[in-house]
């Protein structure tokens, strides 16, 4: 993997295949760049896709401290490495985090996210001021691995697969991973949607859903494409919070497709 320097000076490591428009895939929750790999290979043929591991994952550094700032400089600095035209699409909470660099003046035209977990309504605010004080004790505590199972069970794992988890090797790998669940709750703030931030996002956002997600996650994305200055709404028939990448991908494409030419006279 290659390596730049964040503005705080932390490296963060990604890596880029395929040749066209350039597009940064941004993981959600515990991800690194490998997890994207099945759907940065179906994008590959028609663009450079660049997927990077998030700060205090695999290959790049960390500064041991969450901060929303941060994670936007990081983003800003792999959509430098990938050049003139960027596209960016973000995964569940790096939907969140590709929606807050872009109202911090990420210089991107076209941004697509899959279910950033907002939790809006008097209900869902609770419920994410409940997760946060329990991963704030778990991590105080330095039980990574009931950090995990928190995370899990907010995706709608079972307890039991869970337990399987745990006994296979990739629940080391989360282990290290979990301190960065920290990062993505702050990317999320209370739940809410927040409208008046992103009133500055200027880029052309297509926010999708599955259609066999629940129906709070379904009704959030139609609030934040509503939100959203240029924002528009898809939802991808049979589809979960685990969205299949032979799925994703076609509909990405559609979206992100640039005109050859305007593609060769921008670089």
């Amino acid at each position: 993997m290659d390596r730049i320097l964040s503005a705080d000076g932390t490296p963060i490591a990604y890596r880029r295949q395929g040749e066209g428009p350039p597009l940064v895939l941004v993981g959600g929750a515990l991800s690194v760049a490998a997890t994207d790999a099945a759907l940065a290979a179906l994008l590959a043929p028609r663009f450079t896709v660049i997927t990077y591991d998030r700060r205090g994952r695999g290959a790049s550094g960390d500064t041991g401290r969450p901060a929303v700032a941060r994670e936007v400089e990081d983003l800003a600095a792999v959509v430098g490495a990938a050049g003139s035209g960027t596209s960016v699409f973000g995964m569940s909470s790096g939907g969140a985090l590709a929606l807050e660099a872009a109202a911090a003046g990420l210089p991107v035209e076209l941004l697509a996210v899959y279910e950033p977990p907002y939790t809006p309504g008097a209900s869902g605010l609770r419920f994410k001021a409940r997760c946060t004080a329990r991963l704030q004790r778990l991590l105080a505590a330095g039980d990574r691995g009931g950090a995990v199972e928190l995370f899990l069970s907010m995706t709608g794992v079972a307890e039991e697969t869970a337990a399987r988890m745990r006994r296979t090797p990739v629940w080391a790998e989360l282990e290290a991973r979990a301190h960065t669940l920290a990062y993505d709750d702050d990317l999320l703030g209370d739940g809410a949607i927040p409208a008046g931030r992103f009133s500055a996002v200027s880029a052309r956002t297509l926010v999708i859903c599955g259609g066999f997600s629940s129906a709070p996650a379904r009704a959030a994305t139609r609030t934040l494409a509503e939100a959203l200055p240029r924002g528009r709404h898809r939802t991808l028939t049979g589809q979960l919070r685990e969205v299949a990448p032979q799925v994703l991908a076609p509909v990405l494409t559609e979206f992100f497709a640039r005109d050859v030419y305007a593609y060769g006279r921008a670089s």
